[in-house]
């Protein structure tokens, strides 16, 4: 039995997620959203002993950094979502679409085993669930060739999840507390990444990173 966990943030497609994996009697499925909490409990399987996490590439889940140390927020190391059959932690599997090529990148770099074009038939996906279950990597065919066009972005892990947060309106102070920083280091990667892409301001970076994939 392969042990699945479903991470959206919209429960109408998080259900239907949940009942296309259970068509399959080989699965044993359940679900979370991406709050923060739920986020931690998805990372490290709940005690549960997954095999997978199936996350939508929109949802927070997969670029948090549960315990402030090295994970995918980390300027260093790899991510946590690579699993291997026996492995401590589930594999990671991604729906996404191929019109964001830099954020593909950016699943892959931090540790996605799978990515499942959001437009593919659902046998597809459980077919995917299957094989990164089994430590083997999964790309759909679509966004393979969308990750031949994208431009690795120019910001570390930190920088990209600073101007995420700040994208969803979370203040310094906020944005310090949730990645177990200083309001100070803070500003600095905001800094740092302004300069990097070009931009005017930080609402002129936001625009930069998300027109580009990056976040």
């Amino acid at each position: 039995m392969v042990r699945v966990l479903v991470v959206h943030d919209a429960e109408l497609l998080r259900s239907a997620l949940v009942e296309l994996l259970r068509t399959d009697p080989a699965l044993d499925v359940a679900s979370t959203h991406s709050h923060p909490a739920a986020a931690r409990r998805a990372g490290d399987g709940d005690g549960l002993g997954l095999d997978v996490r199936v996350v939508d590439v929109d949802c927070t889940a997969w670029r948090t950094d549960p315990g402030g140390g090295p994970g995918p927020d980390s300027d260093t190391g790899a991510g946590t979502g690579t699993g291997t059959p026996g492995g401590q932690s589930p594999a990671l599997l991604v729906l996404a679409t191929p019109d964001r090529p830099g954020l593909l990148r950016r699943a892959l770099d931090e540790g996605a085993l799978g990515l499942v074009d959001k437009n593919a038939p659902g046998t597809r996906l459980i077919t995917a669930v299957h094989t990164v279950a089994k430590g083997e990597r999964f790309l759909d065919a679509s966004l393979a060739f969308a990750l031949l066009d994208a431009p690795a972005p120019p910001l570390t892990r930190r920088e990209l999840r600073v101007v995420d947060l700040a994208a969803q309106g979370e203040p310094i102070a906020e944005i310090a507390a949730r990645l177990h920083l200083s309001r100070g280091t803070v500003r600095n990667y905001m800094a740092s990444a302004i300069r990097k892409v070009g931009a005017r301001n930080r609402m002129d970076a936001i625009r930069i990173v998300r027109d580009a994939g990056w976040a």
